[in-house]
């Protein structure tokens, strides 16, 4: 049996088309499925960008707020720490002294500059209570850093500028004065 020509052209156009058909089925309508996907993901993510945008914004603006309260709170911490080893010091001289330190009034550190060199200032206001020669012995103490009629001796890192004295003979002794710590 031969086929005409006409049936065999009709017959390849057929199986063109058919494998067109074929093509498209497995090519492009799975492509055309995951477009449409991706593009409906697209929107979603789109629509949900402004809010993030937002929220981005929010979290810098937090994160530098909390910046500058971890500078503010780091430039603060060390004067703490500077105060307590001072009034650490104070307390262990009147121990050492015999007499009985009991107030202690620190001021906040300030920066003083004496040409190249700057110090870091804090005031004290002292009361101890204790015999006049002993409340003595501790204001030379303090005074000089260094006491060579006491059992102990040691130079302390920091010196003092006492400011006044107010001795009450058998009552409190109140003593202002500056301690100076050198920055480096």
């Amino acid at each position: 049996m031969k086929i005409s020509r006409k049936v065999g052209l009709i017959l390849g156009a057929v199986i063109i088309v058919a494998a067109l058909v074929i093509l498209y089925v497995v090519v492009y309508s799975p492509q055309a499925g995951e477009r449409n996907d991706l593009n409906a993901r697209l929107s979603r993510a789109q629509a949900f960008l402004p809010a993030l945008t937002n929220q981005k914004n929010d979290l810098e603006n937090n994160l530098a707020q909390a910046e500058s309260l971890l500078d503010t709170s780091k430039s603060q911490f060390p004067q703490l720490v500077t105060s307590i080893e001072y009034g650490e010091d104070l307390y262990a001289m009147a121990d050492e002294c015999g007499v009985q330190l009991t107030s202690l009034t620190a001021s906040p550190l300030a920066d003083r500059t004496v040409g190249a060199v700057t110090y870091s200032v804090s005031s004290f206001v002292v009361t101890v209570n204790g015999d006049i020669g002993n409340v003595l012995k501790f204001i030379d103490a303090i005074g000089t850093g260094i006491d060579y009629q006491l059992p102990w001796t040691f130079q302390l890192p920091w010196s003092v500028d006492v400011k006044s004295v107010n001795v009450n003979v058998g009552g409190p002794t109140t003593i202002s004065l500056d301690i100076y710590g050198y920055k480096g």
